[in-house]
Parts: C-alpha cells; structure tokens; sequence
C-alpha cells in the first residue's frame, strides 16, 4: 500500500470549502492518512501556501499548520482539532501567524493552492518548543522514509 493522504472535505487539487478558511469558521479540515513505511516511528504535518501573497508574483511561502510527532500507527486528525485535543504525544508548532495550530487560507488576492505534506519519520523527535516549519524540517533532516502530500485551493469570495 503506497504512504497516502486525503480529506473527505475536498479532493485532491479541488476547491476547499469556506468552513475551513478565515472567510468561514476557520476550523481544520478532517485529514485521512494510511500506507506508512514500516520503520515508521512517528509522521509529520506541514501545511503551507507557496502562491503568496499573489499566484502571479509569489514572494514566499506560508504556513498554515506544523505537527510533528503524530502516533506512526495514527490514522489522521478530526475535522476542528484543536492542538489541546490532538493525539497523544503530538506537538504543535508555529504557523505564519507566530502561533501554534492551524489557521485557514485567507489569500489575499487570486486563487492559491495548499500542499499538506505529510511525512514518515524513522524518529521520535525531541520537545522542539516554539517550532516553525523551517526548524523543523532541519530536525527531521535524514529522518524522512517517505513523503505524500496533497493540495487543495481557495479564492476569497468563492
């Protein structure tokens, strides 16, 4: 079984709905994953925007949630999961808002996509307290046995 990740909320490059972005409730969608290599110790979660501020010139990336050391034998996360709530063990870092979960599409202008990139890891990572994307991808560096992702879109006012 190939190492998978979907949302019964949308499919994969379709359009996600307005419940799930700062035009809406502003909540998590459900996130669905399975087929992690054996050797799985513990997965990791980034959610980012690579079209901002505008699809036409984008200047940076933006990220939206960081989870790391989800249980390896998890199956995904509920739909409005709240870091408080999320499973045992699992840690929340920092989004592009400086703080911790996760936090809707809200582009500024034009049609952007969001990767959810979901990640094996051959470890458990350490506490790495206030986390963003970038520390720790450092961290999971040499630790990745397999990488799936999917991506979703959102247009304000769709």
């Amino acid at each position: 079984m190939a190492f998978q990740i979907s949302s019964p909320a949308f499919d994969h490059e379709g359009k996600i709905p307005t419940r799930f972005t700062c035009e809406g409730q502003d909540i998590s969608p459900e996130l669905r994953w399975s087929g992690a290599p054996e050797g799985t110790r513990s997965l990791a979660l980034i959610v980012e925007d690579p079209d901002a501020p505008d699809p036409a010139a984008p200047k940076r990336v933006f990220v939206h949630w960081v989870l790391y050391n989800l249980p390896a034998d998890s199956t995904g996360v509920g739909e409005a999961i709240a870091s408080d709530r999320l499973p045992y063990g699992t840690k929340a870092g920092q989004n592009g808002w400086q703080r911790a979960g996760y936090g809707g599409p809200c582009p500024p202008i034009g049609r952007h996509r969001y990767f959810f990139r979901l990640y094996a890891l051959d470890v458990e990572l350490p506490d790495l307290g206030d986390v963003d994307k970038l520390r720790l991808r450092e961290a999971m560096e040499g630790h990745v046995l397999a990488e799936t992702s999917m991506i979703g879109t959102y247009q304000k006012g769709e």
